[in-house]
């Protein structure tokens, strides 16, 4: 069976723009973690396509050129595939805008609801939801509207992918107020993030990873993941995993929630409808091919319950 691996930017989703150094790495590892893992279950066969400036892959690749509409190849590609396993960007609709061009071409479709990928994709939209359900979330406003946050600031874009145009204000620095921007506490704790798995009757947190972020020039970027790095013994994680897909309907399959671990506790940062870096590293982590539940999912609809997991072990991913 014919599983197309479609991440945005690797399959040409930029082509007429430079490639973008900040989604690039991330982009890629997430691509080819997927590949690999597809590649070693007996009878699926990944399908690829391929922005044509980025080096050949060890597996053939139909090619995105210039003057070429990546979404009409990518249309193509969906409608010979079994299953689609989309990946990209919150930004502007385009994990949705994906989801959908796949579904309505009769494939399988390894992702979330449109729905949840709606208000998942809005920073806004995401703590009003996990406040509404009394779940800890950091406090987010417009830009554009005046706060009474004190401090440090973050103001990054509503709808975006990572830390891609995150940045740290000063007490003292007046903020940006552009359409479209967030502003939100600095609050202090360690970057981290669940890696789960939701299905209709069941979420299965696969692993706590610990996020390495750097700060330059009061930019944030990611720079690598310990995967399975955060301990949860205590279950606090896991059962937070639970009652933040609870408060989603529609998210399926493999996702993740970014969190802060403060002195008071675990805060959520963001909702990722989609899977994210962190499965760069977690087949090593987990010990279990996370592309497992794939036959399952090509003929139920959904994925397959888990037996039981073992415990997720440390391993390093390496950004930038």
């Amino acid at each position: 069976m014919r599983v197309f691996v479609c991440e945005f930017v690797t399959a040409g989703g930029l082509r007429d723009k430079p490639l973008p150094e900040d989604l690039l790495p991330e982009g890629t590892l997430m691509r080819d973690a997927i590949l690999a893992d597809v590649t070693a279950i007996p009878g699926l066969h990944p399908v690829l396509v391929q922005d044509d400036r980025l080096p050949p892959t060890q597996l053939p690749a139909e090619p995105v050129a210039e003057g070429d509409d990546p979404w009409a190849v990518w249309a193509r590609v969906c409608a010979d595939s079994h299953v689609v396993w989309p990946i990209a960007p919150e930004t502007d609709g385009l994990l949705g805008r994906m989801v959908e061009m796949a579904a309505a071409r009769g494939a399988r479709v390894i992702g979330c609801t449109p729905e949840a990928i709606a208000i998942a994709s809005s920073k806004l939209k995401t703590a009003t939801r996990l406040k509404a359900h009394g779940l800890p979330a950091i406090p987010t406003f417009p830009a554009a509207a005046p706060s009474a946050l004190t401090g440090r600031r973050l103001t990054k874009p509503d709808q975006g992918a990572g830390a891609v145009e995150t940045r740290v204000w000063e007490p003292d620095a007046p903020l940006p107020t552009d359409a479209g921007l967030v502003v939100q506490p600095f609050l202090d704790g360690t970057p981290a993030s669940l890696t789960v798995l939701c299905r209709p009757d069941e979420t299965r947190m696969l692993a706590a990873n610990l996020q390495h972020v750097a700060v330059k020039d009061g930019r944030l970027s990611l720079t690598g993941l310990t995967v399975g790095g955060v301990s949860d013994v205590d279950g606090r994680l896991a059962a937070l995993a639970e009652a933040v897909v609870a408060a989603f309907p529609g998210l399926s399959g493999i996702i993740g929630i970014d969190i802060l671990l403060t002195e008071t506790g675990p805060v959520v940062v963001e909702v990722n409808p989609r899977v994210t870096t962190a499965y760069a590293g977690l087949h090593a982590s987990i010990g279990v091919n996370p592309a497992a539940f794939l036959p399952e999912l090509i003929r139920d609809g959904v994925p397959p319950s888990l037996p039981h997991l073992p415990k997720a072990q440390p391993v390093e991913v390496r950004v930038r």
